[in-house]
């Protein structure tokens, strides 16, 4: 058949393509329709593909790509790079699987952890199973920016960060929190927490509306306590994080440019902190009709300390520091003065703000 022999031009067939290339005719197929393995010739009245033998050195580089897991758009830019370049571009890749895979580790240990407590104590499942939170609330102007735009607020039930940017970031901030407040005051044995949390975040963010500054605007990232459940809302690049006897979790993922570029696998980890571009938002309160924060439902246990921060602290200040803080701090009150003088040690380049609360069960003390 002619599907599997060489042509008289020199040329392999697609079947003698793909038994050399170790790729299925399928998957040629496929990446010719993508650009990324064009045959030397197509027969016109057939269809049949043909290629050339020197083809035969990018096909088996696609082949051993795509064991990798590169995606297809990720190995056409490979491919046209010379091999020192694409050398280079397959260790970065690299690199970022495994910190892929380090993040993804550490949201499974949280998840097995989440679940093995709910397993071992079915009671915690229960949604109004009584807690009691000490928390404390600390917002500092930092060591460089002359003007203060972050605000913070540790009540009740409710615990909320937020970072303003732009001229009037400061008041936009404190206009988000100022709406969020009065979500203490429902009653949530009768609505639901998360609902409850979305409609205020949508008052905080008609509240942000910039007022003649379109850049201005906030992030927001809030906790609201009912009974045993807290209710997660989260906008922009501010963080909320869980310490617990099996580590320290962050349970947020920032909406920013750097982010993304994480995610797609164009930037390190370890090059985030650095970037030009780190500020950059792609989601913020900004009064627009767009807005579409992250919601979470989480189940909290006694002897748990949360944080939520700006980026004032995290962009600064490495997780394993951040950790050790939290894990040798008194109390709360503590705990936050810790984590500034934390993010003066690191220069404070910019506004900081940090919530901490500890969750005991009622008639017990907090952790402290």
């Amino acid at each position: 058949m002619d599907g599997e022999r060489r042509t008289d031009a020199g040329l392999l067939t697609i079947g003698a393509f793909a038994r050399a290339s170790r790729l299925s005719p399928k998957a040629l197929r496929l990446y010719d329709e993508l650009g990324l393995l064009t045959p030397a010739r197509v027969d016109p009245v057939s269809g049949y593909r043909h290629y050339a033998p020197a083809q035969l050195a990018r096909a088996r580089l696609v082949a051993w790509l795509r064991r990798l897991g590169m995606p297809l758009a990720r190995i056409r830019e490979v491919c046209e790079l010379p091999p020192a370049a694409a050398a280079g571009a397959v260790a970065a890749y690299w690199e970022r699987v495994e910190a892929d895979t380090a993040a993804r580790r550490d949201l499974a240990a949280f998840l097995v952890d989440q679940l093995s407590r709910t397993r071992e104590h079915p009671e915690m499942t229960e949604p109004h199973t009584a807690l009691t939170m000490r928390c404390a609330a600390l917002t500092d102007r930092g060591l460089v920016r002359t003007a203060h735009q972050d605000a913070a607020y540790a009540g009740p039930r409710l615990l909320a960060v937020a970072d303003g940017y732009g001229a009037g970031g400061g008041p936009a901030a404190t206009a988000a929190i100022e709406q969020l407040k009065a979500v203490e005051e429902t009653d949530l044995s009768a609505v639901d927490p998360l609902t409850a949390l979305e409609e205020a975040a949508h008052r905080a963010n008609r509240a942000a509306a910039p007022s003649g500054d379109a850049a201005t605007g906030s992030t927001l990232t809030a906790l609201l306590r009912a009974g045993s459940q807290l209710a997660l809302v989260h906008v922009g690049d501010s963080r909320a994080y869980v310490l617990r006897d099996s580590g320290l979790f962050r349970i947020t993922h920032d909406h920013s440019l750097v982010q993304s570029l994480v995610d797609e696998g164009r930037l390190t980890p370890e090059e985030a902190p650095g970037h030009p571009q780190r500020a950059l938002l792609l989601r913020s309160l900004d009064g627009g009709p767009a807005f579409a924060p992250d919601l979470q439902l989480l189940q909290a246990r006694p002897g748990e300390r949360y944080l939520l921060c700006t980026d004032g602290l995290s962009a600064v200040a490495p997780p394993e520091a951040v950790q050790d803080v939290l894990t040798t701090a008194a109390d709360p009150a503590q705990a936050v003065r810790d984590l500034v003088a934390l993010a003066h040690g690191a220069g404070a380049p910019d506004n900081i703000a940090c919530v901490v609360a500890d969750m005991a069960a009622a008639g017990e003390t907090a952790q402290g």
